[in-house]
């Protein structure tokens, strides 16, 4: 495929905080979780560079881990803001935070202020804040009030388990989304399978607003997803999402390649759904 790339979902973190996460992650039970999987990796974001260099990704929405500490999730979200900086058109930083916290909507303030595209990915289950609860609910204002597209993690109910795999369910979520029709909401690994529901009229009418990413497809369906997208009706709500450094961008590109989209429609995967959710960043 020769058009850019924009990857929305990958993950970095500073070298500095990597030295130390050990440290920081014994503090935090869902994170010593996730990162202690035999499959989890850190990324920095020269790393991150090079893969984009080697996979012609032109732009990626970075995120880095929502830890319960103020002070660092400031530092996590300085870094994303600093690579954008330095690297200008190249990144879009994703806000950590915790939504139990007093201090989540400080936080998105100042990153938003600062060049932040977004907010997330954040974990309803692991960091133990309820989809139809008080603080989901002000963390979707803030969003709203701010025009930041929201990215959860969202997965599916049934199959095999992994570190960090949630409970939360696929009524949860197309609630929480039905419940806030003026937020743009980007579900993770194919919302949990949720996209499936939209076969059902009312639910592809409440749900226009939501987006669904790819983030470790290659792991939980076969690459005939994308066909199956294509019949549902959602292809223009399908967004390329690596959650890099877990799988290389590669893997997806010659998945979509073999999934039977015509090039048009593997563009819309790749890129354009992006650029229409991140009109600001994605010219």
């Amino acid at each position: 495929m020769a058009e850019p790339i924009i990857d929305t979902h990958v993950h970095i973190i500073s070298p500095e905080l990597r030295r130390e996460a050990q440290h920081f992650i014994e503090k935090d039970d869902f994170l010593a979780q996730i990162c202690s999987s035999p499959v989890h990796k850190f990324a920095s974001v020269e790393d991150l560079l090079a893969e984009m260099e080697r996979c012609r990704v032109q732009k990626a929405a970075v995120c880095s881990f929502p830890f319960s500490d103020e002070g660092i999730c400031r530092e996590v979200n300085d870094y994303l803001l600093e690579a954008a900086r330095n690297y200008p058109g190249r990144f879009l930083p994703m806000v950590a935070v915790d939504p139990r916290q007093r201090w989540m909507e400080r936080e998105i303030a100042r990153c938003h202020d600062a060049g932040a595209a977004g907010v997330g990915e954040l974990f309803p289950w692991g960091q133990q804040f309820d989809l139809a609860g008080n603080e989901a609910s002000q963390l979707a204002s803030y969003c709203c009030e701010r025009g930041l597209p929201l990215l959860l993690h969202v997965n599916e109910p049934v199959g095999h388990e992994y570190a960090g795999k949630g409970t939360v369910s696929v009524k949860e979520a197309a609630n929480f989304a039905l419940g806030h029709p003026q937020l743009q909401i980007i579900y993770a690994h194919w919302g949990g399978g949720l996209l499936f529901y939209e076969l059902m009229p009312e639910l592809k009418q409440g749900l226009k607003h939501l987006f669904y990413d790819t983030a470790a497809s290659p792991f939980l369906y076969r690459p005939a997803i994308y066909r199956v997208a294509r019949e549902i009706g959602l292809l223009h709500k399908i967004l390329l999402g690596t959650d890099y450094p877990l799988i290389s961008p590669r893997r997806y590109l010659q998945e979509l390649a073999s999934s039977g989209l015509s090039p048009a429609e593997q563009k819309l995967v790749c890129s354009e759904n992006a650029r229409r959710l991140f009109p600001g960043f994605c010219t």
